[in-house]
């Protein structure tokens, strides 16, 4: 009986982020970041294939989607993006708070999906 198959290019996200587990909270979900104009210096494969992603776009990319067209989980993807922001690697547009809208509005949009329904 053979075991289970592992995957030689699995690497545990720990590794990739070297050992954080966590993003700073400037870094969410939804924030749009766009490659800025410094050369790429000393990168890890990983941070690479972010700004060759990014770079590749036209206009910003929010961190979720770049952690599902890279295959990462989402904290890995946020600390990647954070750690490329801090390098001047990234840039954001727009800050993510200051483009929220009002808790009262999301309330109000709620609860007409939930009439629908």
């Amino acid at each position: 009986m053979i075991g289970p198959q592992r995957d030689p290019d699995l690497v545990r996200p720990f590794v990739r982020t070297g050992g954080r587990d966590r993003a700073p909270a400037t870094v969410r979900l939804e924030t749009l970041v766009r490659a800025a104009t410094v050369p790429s210096g000393a990168l890890s494969q990983d941070a690479r294939r972010v700004l060759d992603l990014v770079g590749g776009v036209r206009g910003a990319l929010a961190v979720a989607d770049i952690a599902a067209a890279l295959d990462l989980p989402l904290s890995t993807a946020r600390i990647l993006v954070a750690d490329l922001i801090d390098s001047r690697h990234l840039d954001t547009p727009i800050s993510a708070r200051s483009d929220q809208p009002a808790i009262n509005i999301l309330q109000e949009v709620l609860r007409g999906l939930r009439a629908k329904l």
